[in-house]
């Protein structure tokens, strides 16, 4: 069994993100002509500050993320994204190719005690996973007695109205802590890439990517 902890990676974004939200926003009010090379983020914020959101759906961002089954079930419920995501069916976990072991997400963990019935009860999982596809049972049949921490790697590919959405809920105090982490990691990025369409969203909690 493999323990690994949550990752986030930056797949594409739009180049030049704010200078095409400008371009194609100013069509709008037919003001091409006062686009310069600093007018950009002025213009976006213009259009953050009056809510004309649809704008900023002109850019779009993909994260390869790393986390556990539970946390991308909350992960995938932001319907407007497209995603692409490991699939239990069709990879076996007994090949080479991934180890011929099972690789589960570090949880957080805090009573004492908890970190012995957690080692535990996946390596039963997992023995119990290898003993039904020795016995012949297909990939999509074993995967039954795996565990909810189990790893699983998805690509979620959103425009930037909808990413702020996910960061503003997702880095929420309410928010699962493992969900607030990914999100967290998003934001980080994504501030990074294009701070004039994200540095408005200060409750948010910044995570170091």
């Amino acid at each position: 069994m493999k323990i690994v902890n949550q990752s986030v990676d930056l797949e594409f974004i739009t180049p030049n993100a704010a200078q095409v939200i400008e371009r194609i926003g100013r069509v709008c009010y037919k003001s091409e002509e006062k686009i310069t090379e600093g007018s950009a983020d002025k213009f976006v914020k213009m259009l953050l500050k009056r809510g004309h959101h649809a704008m900023i759906e002109h850019a779009y961002a993909s994260f390869r993320v790393v986390c556990d089954r539970g946390v991308s079930h909350e992960y995938v419920r932001h319907r407007i994204f497209s995603y692409a995501q490991e699939s239990t069916r069709y990879c076996n976990y007994s090949k080479s190719k991934f180890g011929k072991e099972v690789t589960v997400v570090q949880t957080p963990l805090s009573k004492p005690g908890a970190k012995e019935v957690w080692d535990a009860a996946n390596q039963f999982s997992e023995m119990s996973y290898f003993k039904l596809l020795e016995l012949g049972e297909p990939p999509e049949i074993a995967r039954s007695v795996l565990m909810t921490d189990l790893k699983t790697e998805l690509v979620g590919t959103a425009n930037f109205r909808e990413w702020r959405h996910f960061v503003t809920l997702r880095t929420a105090p309410a928010a699962h802590p493992q969900m607030r982490e990914v999100a967290g990691l998003i934001f980080g990025i994504l501030l990074r890439e294009c701070p004039v369409c994200f540095e408005d969203l200060q409750q948010a909690e910044v995570v170091d990517a």
